[in-house]
């Protein structure tokens, strides 16, 4: 009879650590590209990213500009950001952007200093485009689908 005892009790202390590691991996927040709400594009090709946020495309569709943010090179959000969607290091990034920036061809993107600071400076700037480590959208934002190619 102890043993049943004892076995239920793992049982149910299984559960009970099963159900906390759901709650604590449903809490974790998300990377999310989040856009201004006057941008009309509601997915991207990862193509598509790469080249927004390498300043390759400075414009979208309709022919407005395309404002860029960042966060730092060494803020986690930016490097996961890098390596999970873009598919480079942020050291490849930032030699693009020098390239560009260098040559006369093109510009750096807005750095901000965190992800507050990303979150109102997209809200407010008509075409910005940025990210974020969080599961709400801020106001005046949408989030941008990063559609997976092949």
């Amino acid at each position: 009879m102890q043993n049943i005892h004892h076995i239920g009790f793992r049982f149910a202390l299984a559960l009970l650590m099963l159900f906390c590691a759901n709650t604590t991996y449903a809490e974790q927040p998300k990377l999310q590209v989040i856009a201004n709400s006057s941008v009309n594009v509601t997915s991207l090709t990862e193509s598509r990213v790469r080249w927004i946020f390498s300043m390759r495309q400075t414009t979208w569709e309709d022919g407005s500009a395309i404002k860029v943010y960042v966060l730092n090179k060494q803020d986690p959000a930016h490097q996961f950001f890098c390596k999970n969607v873009l598919g480079m290091f942020p050291y490849q990034l930032e030699r693009t952007w020098n390239k560009l920036a260098y040559s006369g061809l093109g510009e750096k993107p807005i750095l901000v200093s965190d992800s507050q600071e990303m979150i109102e400076m997209i809200s407010q700037q008509p075409g910005a485009i940025g990210y974020i480590l969080s599961n709400t959208l801020p106001p005046s934002t949408h989030a941008v689908r990063i559609l997976k190619e092949g």
